[in-house]
């Protein structure tokens, strides 16, 4: 007794296939109640007439598409409820498209074109150049591998449809009218090249509305009105002949049999994969860029402006910041000024006269101190030769010039010998030296009448640009006990300035300098200035500016986002049809999100980078206005910048998603129609 035969399974099954499309309140059917069964290596051709409902099962044969109704099967595996990935794998694996209108990417050239379905399939770059040259070559295209779509005839781009549609092995190729736009040689050639590959063991299903093409086919499946009216072998099919079956089957890497699916080119590793296939969304995103430069600089003037003004503004910020902290240092770094008084603005504190010098030598030998000064403020006269101008006559402790971070220009500053012994010396700035010498002359030992008592210079200070020095006032620096003794006549001083150490804490300082005064006078008839309290007043100022500032230049970055989506969503739109190309090769819907994605991201960072630059270019300019050396400038920090590249990036990212994901979600058959 010998065993029954099995069945062989269909390459593709339909059973009870219904296909309506909405139209108002109703729907119209396209396809009704359609069985076919198309085993491997048969060559189909399905024919009616415009609208009979032929290309809308072409699409469903493909996966381009799905049933309303009905089952259809492609290797005994269930189509109905499959993922968009999972479609996308079959019509990787086992589908090789050839379109009337040839839908080759036009920024692309044939062999980038052809070797586009092994990308998604994750095939060895090497592998799968070598075979899209390959295949052009058998198809007479060798030396047009790096043309154009733009640049080839209508049979040669279609030949490159073919070439693809072949990538990774086309077990299946589905024909969609694939001489209706060529004239009649190119015509007559493109149907031997599909005999030859019939001939090989691919099934091979033409689309067409000429029974002439038909003819060429094995059997022949007429559609009217979405029913299948007849279904008969051709009887006309015509040999391929030799020479060219030949030709298609020379330097093939492998010769697939009928009804076994061509293993052409072997899967690489998925990290490997995964790179290839972002190589090439970041190619196509710079060649989408460079091919419409003006609409992507236009997408990146919002980002542009957004990150030079947010760069820019904390840079002049952060030099405005260092400014203004170097001209309260040049007048003495960690000082602490104490006045009489009870607190600042006290009406009675010129009447108090507790003040004496004792104090400052008793601060000076704190530990926490690292020098202190007593000082005496007299407005007066000065007079040499001829020329006479007002001045500031300050009494000074030899610690003020330490205290003040002073040092001499010329000559030298007077010492505690001067203050014990009244020495009419006096150390004037570089005002008071431009005022009364020339340049050539040297005041060293120069006798100046300051109020009608002559002192001799002994220094000159070098120049401190500040804005809290009084500007162009005329300033002498003598002994305290000079000014005392032979101008003011009052012993008591007008305030103490006091250098705190370096390590020591300035709040710690104030507290125990109020409490060694306190204690020295039994009462707290004193107050203290520390300008410490300035500078973090200023830096808190400044930098609530700069943040401030920086936040609205964020509106800036928020709105060139909105331009990268409108821009990006009018891009996928234009871009539709190309949308719809990759699917049908086999592309992911992860892998149009990416593509749309990384696009978006590159225009923002390419902004960012033209928007650094700009920044970058304003604050030469800026330096340029400003002046040299010693002028306010701008400072550039790498964390801004830093900030800057990611906030584009982040903004890429968010403002993109929208239209990649509205990119990856289009439905494969809908995309490839839309002109």
């Amino acid at each position: 007794m010998t065993d029954a035969p099995q069945e062989v399974k269909a390459l593709l099954e339909i059973t009870g296939l219904y296909r309506k499309f909405p139209s108002g309140d109703d729907s119209v059917t396209v396809l009704s109640n359609i069985n076919l069964r198309i085993d491997a290596g048969e060559m189909v051709a399905l024919v009616g007439a415009s609208g009979s409902g032929k290309s809308t099962l072409m699409n469903i044969l493909g996966c381009l598409d799905r049933p309303t109704e009905g089952s259809y099967k492609v290797a005994g595996r269930e189509t109905g409820k499959m993922l968009p990935d999972t479609l996308a794998q079959l019509r990787r694996e086992y589908f090789g498209f050839i379109f009337q209108r040839y839908h080759l990417l036009p920024d692309l050239d044939a062999v980038a074109n052809v070797e586009i379905p092994a990308i998604y399939a994750g095939k060895d770059r090497t592998a799968r150049r070598q075979r899209a040259y390959a295949l052009l070559a058998q198809l007479g295209l060798g030396e047009r591998s790096h043309h154009r779509p733009s640049q080839l005839s209508g049979g040669q781009q279609q030949r490159v449809s073919i070439a693809r549609s072949l990538m990774n092995g086309g077990e299946v190729i589905l024909a969609d009218e694939p001489t209706g736009a060529l004239d009649r040689h190119s015509g007559a050639e493109v149907i031997k090249i599909l005999q030859a590959l019939h001939a090989e063991g691919h099934t091979v299903i033409i689309v067409t509305h000429d029974m002439h093409v038909a003819q060429h086919a094995q059997r022949i499946i007429e559609i009217s009105d979405g029913v299948i009216i007849s279904d008969r072998p051709s009887g006309g099919a015509s040999e391929v002949p030799p020479q060219l079956s030949a030709g298609i089957n020379h330097d093939l890497p492998a010769t697939p049999k009928p009804r076994q699916r061509p293993e052409v080119l072997h899967n690489i590793a998925s990290w490997r994969a995964s790179k290839d296939m972002l190589t090439e969304a970041f190619k196509m995103a710079v060649l989408s860029m460079v091919t419409h430069r003006l609409r992507s600089f236009l997408t990146m003037l919002g980002i542009i402006i957004g990150i030079a003004s947010v760069v820019s503004v904390v840079a002049l910020g952060q030099g405005s910041q260092v400014k203004i902290i170097e001209d309260i240092s040049a007048i003495g770094t960690n000082t602490i000024t104490i006045y009489p008084g009870d607190e600042s603005g006290d009406e009675k504190a010129a009447l108090v006269r507790t003040l004496v010098p004792a104090d400052a030598d008793a601060l000076a030998n704190q530990v926490y101190v690292d020098s202190a000064t007593p000082v005496v403020t007299y407005n007066s006269h000065a007079r040499y030769k001829n020329i006479s101008a007002s001045a500031i006559i300050s009494g000074v402790g030899p610690q003020f010039f330490r205290v003040h971070d002073m040092q001499m220009a010329e000559g030298m500053a007077f010492n505690a010998a001067s203050v014990q012994h009244h020495l009419q010396e006096v150390v004037i700035d570089h005002n008071t030296r431009k005022k009364f010498f020339k340049a050539q002359d040297d005041p060293i030992g120069q006798v100046i009448m300051l109020s009608n008592v002559p002192v001799r210079v002994i220094g000159v200070s070098k120049e401190k640009k500040s804005r809290w020095i009084a500007g162009d006032r005329l300033q002498f620096w003598l002994p305290y006990t000079t000014v005392i003794a032979r101008i003011t006549g009052a012993p008591n001083l007008q305030s103490i300035i006091v250098r705190i150490g370096d390590a020591v804490p300035s709040a710690t300082a104030e507290d125990s300098i109020a409490k060694l005064m306190t204690q020295r006078h039994g009462v707290k008839d004193f107050y203290l200035f520390n300008f410490d309290s300035i500078k973090d007043s200023i830096e808190r100022t400044t930098a609530t500016m700069t943040l401030l500032v920086s936040l609205i230049a964020l509106i800036a970055l928020v709105v060139g986002g909105i331009g990268v989506m409108n821009i990006m969503l009018v891009s996928v739109t234009e871009r539709t049809q190309e949308i719809g190309v990759r699917m049908a090769v086999g592309a992911r819907q992860a892998d149009i999100l990416r593509q749309f994605l990384l696009e978006a991201i590159l225009v923002c960072l390419s902004g960012g980078l033209l928007g650094v630059l700009l920044a970058l270019g304003f604050g030469v300019v800026f330096k340029m206005v400003m002046g040299g050396e010693g002028s306010f400038q701008m400072l550039y920090s790498t964390g801004s910048i830093v900030a800057a590249f990611s906030c584009s990036t982040l903004i890429g990212v968010i403002f993109g998603f929208l239209p990649a994901r509205n990119a990856a979600r289009l439905n494969p058959i809908d995309a490839l129609a839309r002109e």
